[in-house]
């Protein structure tokens, strides 16, 4: 049943999956994103299952697709994803609002321990779409000169702390397959792309937070699979085949427990310095 166009409204219930945990799924991860960790040899990255919000979209995006846009994301890490294991996905629309003439719908996903139904992570997906007075008509949404008309924000980052080691990827056509396929897509092909208003293949907003897991999981290891904590905006369009530098800085430190939370700014730019993601994200030392 097609239910695409249909009202999305808060506490709907979007669809539940069950996936295996193998060997094969983590190795694809890690050969898309070039993220290799020692930890995989025995635990999944934890954004193994990245964009499992997007297999029900017809249950919670709305009717106009033509430049839909990933605004936000939020994640959070409580326990640890073990290889060999079978996990539960639940996907629940939590929220709705309108800002800056787009309109917006949060969607909030789960990954549970299929054995016990322990949670392990959780999601939240702010995606933006154009109202229905403003479908598709001449011209792009944003192309590279639109996108880097945005307004000056405040200064990013504040953090004056240790700089924690970056990380740089160039995403390529084939890198952009691997995440966002094996379909075509705005984030695999160009000619999808411009159906929905844009000049070229939109790399997918998901790839982005990846990366800046990647530099936390380097410096927190276990502090990062279990209490890792992650909120960013996603301010510009990436481009198939530009490279970008993902950054963290520690901000400040707080006890949690007998633990330490390390609370830091993060960001990625483009190699001419267009900012496309900014936030916050926090480990356990």
């Amino acid at each position: 049943m097609n239910l695409l166009g249909q009202p999305a409204h808060v506490g709907r219930h979007c669809g539940s999956h069950e996936y295996d945990v193998t060997p094969e799924v983590v190795a694809f991860y890690a050969d898309a994103l070039d993220d290799r960790h020692p930890l995989q040899a025995d635990f999944a990255p934890p954004l193994l299952h990245h964009s499992e919000c997007y297999t029900v979209l017809g249950e919670w995006y709305l009717k106009n697709l033509f430049g839909n846009l990933h605004a936000r994301q939020d994640w959070e890490l409580f326990a640890l994803i073990r290889i060999g294991s079978r996990v539960r996905t639940r996907s629940t629309i939590v929220e709705r609002y309108a800002k800056r003439g787009r309109d917006y719908v949060v969607n909030e996903t789960d990954l549970m321990d299929a054995a016990d139904g322990r949670l392990l992570v959780r999601g939240r997906t702010h995606q933006s779409f154009l109202p229905p007075e403003k479908e598709k008509g001449d011209g792009f949404v944003v192309d590279e000169s639109t996108a880097k008309k945005k307004e000056p924000r405040a200064p990013f980052p504040t953090a004056t702390g240790e700089d924690l080691e970056p990380v740089v990827k160039t995403v390529d056509a084939r890198r952009c397959w691997m995440f966002s396929g094996p379909g075509r897509n705005y984030h695999t092909d160009a000619e999808e792309a411009r159906k929905l208003g844009f000049p070229n293949i939109v790399v997918q907003g998901m790839m982005s937070t990846c990366f800046v897991s990647e530099v936390m999981q380097r410096r927190f290891g276990m502090g990062w699979l279990e209490g890792g904590k992650l909120s960013v905006k996603l301010t510009n369009v990436l481009w198939v085949d530009e490279r970008v530098t993902a950054h963290a800085r520690e901000r400040e430190r707080h006890a949690e427990g007998t633990r330490t939370r390390v609370h830091c700014d993060v960001w990625i730019d483009k190699d001419d310095g267009t900012r496309i993601l900014l936030g916050d994200a926090s480990g356990l030392e």
